[in-house]
């Protein structure tokens, strides 16, 4: 990720076609060190495509992409069956936070 967020930094600033040496640099300017097989990689398969149109394209398929949470807002078929044990879970999350607290030997209050 660091090495593709330093090509699409390059390019905002006017590099539309970064090389490898490019995106080194950038990256170097704020001390991570660039894995180089990554790095060659990266820009060999970005090498003369326009990054705008990469993102379009991404976005299209994106949004084709179910994001879920549709079956939450289904309603349980045994007359409220699944109300209780939404409750029990809720409850065991309450119950493993206090005793993560205790775990740590002391409170913030103490």
């Amino acid at each position: 990720m660091k090495h593709l967020a330093a090509y699409l930094l390059l390019g905002v600033g006017g590099n539309t076609n970064p090389s490898a040496a490019d995106v080194k640099a950038v990256l170097e300017s704020v001390g991570i060190e660039a894995d180089n097989d990554r790095l060659d990689k990266l820009v060999a398969e970005l090498e003369g495509k326009d990054i705008a149109e990469l993102i379009s394209q991404g976005t299209e398929k994106l949004a084709s992409v179910p994001s879920g949470g549709a079956g939450a807002a289904a309603a349980p078929a045994a007359g409220g069956a699944a109300a209780p044990a939404e409750e029990k879970a809720e409850e065991k999350k309450e119950e493993e936070k206090e005793e993560s607290d205790e775990d740590m030997g002391f409170g913030l209050f103490d």
